[in-house]
């Protein structure tokens, strides 16, 4: 995206902390991968990395094709907010996710998170 980023996130300082933020199932209606197509985007989805934007350097972290899913961020009028795409996983702050569990250093208690874990969109 390094063609796409906005001014607003040119004037972004190194020093602020990365946030990095999954495609399906957070930005996006996602119910089901269809590798040709990425859902629609998700009510308040705007408006929430428009926030977010404000104090933190956003990068979309996807499974996806990274050049499908600047497409969808440019479509969407929300590659402003993205300092990057990547399939990557880099230090960040906050790893945003629908499928992730946060471990807290008891692994009994994480075996117990995964097995009752659900994605909350089924």
């Amino acid at each position: 995206m390094a063609n796409t980023i906005s001014e607003h996130n040119k004037n972004l300082r190194k020093t602020n902390p990365i946030i990095m933020i999954d495609l399906d199932g957070v930005l996006d209606n996602y119910t089901k991968f269809d590798n040709n197509k990425i859902p629609k985007i998700k009510n308040g989805a705007k408006e929430f990395l428009e926030g977010l934007s404000q104090n933190y350097k956003l990068i979309l972290f996807t499974t996806r094709n990274t050049k499908q899913a600047t497409e969808w961020l440019i479509e969407n009028k929300i590659d402003m907010y993205f300092y990057n795409v990547t399939n990557v996983k880099i230090p960040a702050k906050i790893y945003i996710d629908d499928r992730a569990i946060t471990f807290k250093g008891n692994y009994k208690q994480t075996l117990e998170d995964i097995k009752n874990f659900e994605v909350y969109w089924k």
